[in-house]
């Protein structure tokens, strides 16, 4: 299976980089996984709704260009469909039984993600109601797709 992560922004903190490297790499037994950054829009300080609007617009762009014909598209958002890590594995399971070998998931910036991007979306999943740093969710998001693939192969991992 081919997973893509497609996310706004680079990664900044080293502790970020390490713990998302550290799962890519462990990934690598079950699944092709590539990361696929877009550049990020400053935001100002106070920015009004109509500016983020179009930050979110600018960024959303940028996401739509990364996305392949043909992958299953699965944003992460706060309204999206929540699951337990079994769940996860199983609807990740069920997805590659149906045919589906290319998964995209999209993670948004700090503004979140724009419309038009949602609307592209195959599905919406939400890790939680809680809103974390998008560069958090990377290391979140890669951890929780590890563990899917070593429940799906009946390997031990902590719960």
């Amino acid at each position: 299976m081919k997973i893509d992560i497609i996310c706004v922004g680079k990664v900044k903190e080293a502790f970020y980089r390490d713990a998302a490297a550290e799962y890519i790499k462990r990934l690598g037994r079950y699944a092709a996984v590539s990361v696929l950054e877009v550049a990020d829009e400053p935001t100002p300080e106070r920015a009004s709704d109509a500016e983020e609007a179009a930050i979110r617009q600018r960024e959303g762009e940028r996401i739509l260009k990364k996305i392949s014909a043909g992958a299953r598209v699965i944003a992460l958002a706060i309204d999206g469909r929540g699951y337990s890590s079994e769940g996860f594995s199983a609807h990740i399971n069920e997805l590659a039984l149906s045919g589906c070998s290319h998964i995209q998931f999209i993670i948004g910036g700090s503004l979140g993600l724009s419309p038009e991007v949602l609307s592209a979306a195959d599905e919406k999943i939400s890790f939680s109601a809680m809103t974390f740093p998008h560069q958090l969710m990377r290391v979140i998001l890669l951890e929780q797709i590890y563990r899917a693939f070593r429940i799906i192969k009946g390997e031990p991992y902590h719960k």
